[in-house]
């Protein structure tokens, strides 16, 4: 279980994620787990990863490759981005990429966060893709961090996006059992 948040306030845009995954019933804790962060920096970019553990791993190993075209500066870039991705997934990683009869695309499995110079964005399992003007959440605890975002952001203006981002996991981890501290975040200035 993860909970990601995205805010873009003050000319910044920052990311906060928890640190606990959840297999069952049983917790492995930033304590005991040295690789814990749900946050992968990719160029000047990070993507916080919800979704199973193995896609921080997975999506390390395809963007560190040399020849992978990665953009993020805009929907339509992260786009196709994702389409490239999503072929490498079941081609090299084996994603089973089955789906429910309802189900129009094949899902990708995962939901990411995204945080540079050019804002903040949102990639769903299906790829669907958005740019987010003030702050979203992702994961188990998204529905409190949400509420936490909703309720600071205007109330609070000398806060900034990471602070808000952060307030945002705290609230989550609070509530949610899937969500656990300590906090990773990051801040970046933006271009536009």
């Amino acid at each position: 279980m993860t909970t990601i948040a995205v805010v873009r306030k003050g000319g910044y845009a920052a990311i906060a994620a928890d640190t606990m995954t959840k297999w069952g019933s049983g917790k492995e804790t930033a304590e005991y787990i040295v690789n814990h962060s749900k946050i992968l920096r990719v160029g000047d970019t990070y993507l916080g990863i919800a979704g199973n553990a193995t896609f921080k791993t997975i999506l390390g190993d395809y963007f560190s490759r040399p020849k992978t075209c990665a953009r993020f500066d805009t929907p339509l870039e992260i786009f196709k981005t994702w389409q490239k991705l999503h072929a490498a997934l079941k081609h090299d990683y084996y994603l089973i990429a089955g789906g429910g009869e309802d189900e129009v695309l094949e899902s990708t499995r995962i939901d990411v966060l995204i945080v540079n110079p050019h804002g903040i964005f949102g990639v769903a399992a299906h790829r669907t893709v958005q740019e987010f003007s003030k702050f979203y959440a992702f994961g188990s605890g998204g529905d409190y961090a949400l509420g936490a975002l909703y309720a600071v952001y205007d109330q609070q203006p000398r806060r900034s996006a990471e602070d808000i981002a952060r307030l945002a996991i705290s609230a989550a981890a609070e509530f949610d059992d899937g969500t656990g501290v300590p906090i990773t975040s990051y801040a970046v200035k933006l271009r536009k």
